[in-house]
């Protein structure tokens, strides 16, 4: 298998995370756009926003604070993720923990299969780790 068929983009450790990074263009994404975001405490996204094509899925890593999303102010934590249709208007504020979180976007509507359907087991291929219990 060539090179090419992955990247790794090491981030450091998740308080070391400062701002916003796009990945897609680091990755070579071809279907999607990624975004490691970072905020201090009482931080906020600069403007409110929606998108023409792309919904977007974010997950909160680490910490907390607000989600603002079509008038309503939703509490947000770690394990929250929230979809957000292109159409819908949001943004963020970071709590007094500051606010960790990734964000992916796809064009809505484009996804044609899940990964069960799409997944391929390959069952005599092992990793290392796998290899010692076999």
């Amino acid at each position: 298998m060539p090179a090419t068929a992955f990247t790794l983009k090491e981030l450091g450790p998740l308080g070391a995370w400062a701002g916003k990074a796009f990945g897609g263009a680091d990755l070579g994404l071809s279907g999607c756009e990624v975004s490691f975001n970072r905020f201090n405490a009482g931080q906020t996204t600069p403007f409110v926003h929606a998108h023409k094509l792309n919904e977007e899925v974010y997950i909160v890593v680490q910490g907390g604070g607000l989600f603002y999303v079509d008038g309503q102010e939703l509490p947000i934590q770690e394990g929250s993720v929230v979809r957000c249709a292109p159409a819908a208007q949001r943004a963020l504020k970071a709590g007094g923990q500051g606010l960790t979180y990734l964000c992916i976007q796809a064009q809505a509507g484009s996804l044609t299969q899940a990964s069960r359907g799409d997944g391929i087991r390959f069952e005599q291929v092992l990793p290392s780790w796998a290899q010692a219990q076999a």
